[in-house]
């Protein structure tokens, strides 16, 4: 198994691309570079394979006449370009009158894509995250945060991991399938469960 190295280490944007980042570690990583550390985890990716090529792509610079986050905005003020952060968005009716014009569908529902990715724009501070980027997780058109796969990821790891015969003597299963799981999670290698990592990360569970 090949480990995940330190970013500092990296030489090329192909080493680089050989590794899974979470979003987290990607506008990190940018910030760190002093380049554009915002958008989707495919802008960041983008930018970081821009940096390798010598090519800097500077943070954004913030307009002085953004609107701030308010409660009070009016439906006639909100358009695709509006940032979800400075309109003080929220699941109420406002907002879901806002995306039935915007879909001409009557009782507008926000589904659980939507939730999540704005969850992660307030977690992030995202301001460039606008109704419109939204819009288009509401049509499938973009993933904006991958956590939720890596969630399912780590869930059928888990599964997988109690389902095997050779686990169930292990006092907290779920202590060591995290182990192995950080082990897998930061390795180049494919994020599945595996009876073979039992063998292969004995020292490490068994020095816990």
């Amino acid at each position: 198994m090949e480990e995940r190295p330190s970013f500092d280490t990296i030489k090329s944007y192909a080493d680089f691309s050989r590794y899974y980042w979470y979003r987290e570690e990607l506008i990190e990583i940018c910030r760190k570079l002093g380049i554009d550390s915002s958008g989707l985890k495919a802008e960041l990716n983008h930018n970081i394979e821009e940096y390798f090529k010598g090519n800097l792509i500077l943070p954004k610079a913030k307009e002085n006449n953004r609107k701030k986050s308010t409660g009070n905005i009016s439906i006639e003020d909100l358009s695709m370009e509006t940032s979800l952060i400075e309109c003080g968005f929220s699941f109420g009716p406002k907002f879901r009158d806002f995306f039935s014009a915007q879909t001409g569908i009557k009782n507008f529902k926000f589904n659980v894509d939507m939730v999540a990715s704005v969850k992660k724009a307030r977690e992030t501070n995202d301001v460039n995250f606008t109704l419109g980027d939204l819009l288009d997780i509401f049509h499938g058109k973009i993933t904006y945060a991958k956590y939720d796969k890596i969630s399912l990821q780590w869930n059928k790891f888990v599964h997988d991991f109690c389902a095997d015969p050779a686990t169930k003597n292990f006092p907290d299963k779920l202590k060591t399938a995290a182990i192995i799981w950080k082990e897998v999670r930061e390795s180049s290698r494919e994020k599945i469960y595996r009876h073979e990592l039992l063998d292969e990360f004995a020292d490490k569970i068994n020095a816990d």
